[in-house]
């Protein structure tokens, strides 16, 4: 048993691992539990719980239970926050969570208390899991949660989490993979990052390493990408980097990330599209769900360009965060690019808005002939 320990506090360590599977149980709809000091809680991601569910955890909670909101869903009950805030909850209402959490027109019906280290270790883990940014949770007595039977993970390991992620980012596999347009194409497969799959950084002819390197930070878009979705610009911007990288005679690394919907994963990016046809605008639409305006970290981007020897770049991007985000990571951004897809009447608002409300350097005129000035 001591070895097989030894390989679970490993390089890893066995309390990273505790979180991997944590995330897997509250994605899979299931409680898991949290340790933060002598406090131990059960945590349920909000959008899983059903009455079955709920009856049982009220019988644990006494009346303890509470609600942690994110301070973006906050606001958009009515209260001016700029941090998260747990509602008590004196027995599991359903009907009530959902409006806490989820309904447009929702205002908050009770006071609202700063988070104890437990609440934000347990919002900390929702978050990574890509589900609903709400959390129910209910506190347990030591013994309880020794019987409990739940996956469990300490608090600690929870905040160390995403740091870890790019500690740990490995290349595991590589291969040439041609493309139309880029006969001469190589994938390499990182593991660790953001998000819940694997990194791709894509390299496209022979870039030199000695010199400034072409590269895209490209965040994973499905409807876009692969379906040629109207509602951005995503697919065209992906095509034209492979494009131009293919006809620079430096060739280029376009990095393929886990970042679907900024961050908030497939299910929330779905959900902010139901509300966008709603007449929410898609930052708007992000912060009734209860994101901020971007999930999004780089620092494993620059660590992929790190292990493949790139230390300069050109970055072809609209989004001054990316540029800012390789420089803080020790990168030198001696250029950068405009990168623009097809404007429609689908997405002209969407491309103004991350003009005007993110900054990302899209040209004006370009999108006024759509009528974007008028939104």
């Amino acid at each position: 048993m001591s070895d097989i320990k030894n390989i679970l506090d490993g390089e890893r360590g066995g309390s990273q691992i505790a979180v991997d599977r944590v995330i897997s149980e509250l994605r899979s709809g299931r409680p898991a539990l949290i340790h933060a000091g002598r406090s131990h809680a059960i945590v349920m991601g909000v959008e899983s719980l059903d009455a079955r569910l709920a009856i049982r955890l009220a019988g644990v909670a006494r009346g303890r239970a509470r609600l942690v909101l994110p301070a973006p869903r906050l606001r958009r009950l009515g209260l001016e926050r700029t941090e998260p805030g747990v509602l008590a909850l004196p027995t599991i209402d359903l009907a009530r969570i959902n409006e806490m959490a989820l309904e447009t027109g929702a205002r908050i019906d009770a006071p609202v208390a700063a988070l104890s280290p437990i609440d934000r270790a347990a919002l900390e883990v929702v978050r990574l899991s890509l589900i609903l940014p709400a959390v129910l949770v209910v506190p347990v007595t030591a013994k309880a949660a020794a019987e409990c039977g739940l996956l469990v993970a300490e608090s600690a390991a929870i905040f160390e989490y995403r740091g870890r992620s790019v500690v740990d980012l490995a290349l595991v596999g590589r291969g040439p993979v041609p493309l139309e347009g880029a006969p001469e194409t190589e994938f390499v497969i990182f593991r660790g990052g953001e998000g819940l799959r694997d990194q791709v950084a894509i390299v496209i002819g022979k870039p030199d390493m000695s010199k400034p390197v072409t590269v895209r930070l490209h965040s994973a878009c499905l409807t876009g990408d692969l379906f040629g979705s109207l509602k951005c610009d995503c697919g065209d911007q992906l095509r034209h980097t492979v494009q131009f990288m293919a006809q620079n005679e430096g060739g280029g690394i376009l990095l393929y990330l886990d970042h679907e919907g900024r961050g908030n994963g497939l299910s929330n990016k779905m959900r902010a599209y139901k509300l966008q046809s709603q007449g929410f605008d898609t930052y708007d639409a992000d912060e009734v769900l209860g994101f901020d305006h971007d999930q999004r970290g780089f620092d494993f981007a620059a660590e992929m360009l790190k292990q493949l020897g790139v230390s300069s770049v050109r970055v072809m991007t609209n989004n001054p965060v990316k540029m800012a985000a390789l420089r803080t990571s020790g990168l030198d951004v001696v250029s950068d690019e405009r990168i623009l897809g097809r404007a429609n009447d689908h997405n002209v608002r969407y491309l103004a808005t991350k003009r005007d409300r993110a900054g990302h350097l899209i040209d004006v005129d370009n999108l006024t002939q759509y009528g974007a000035g008028k939104d």
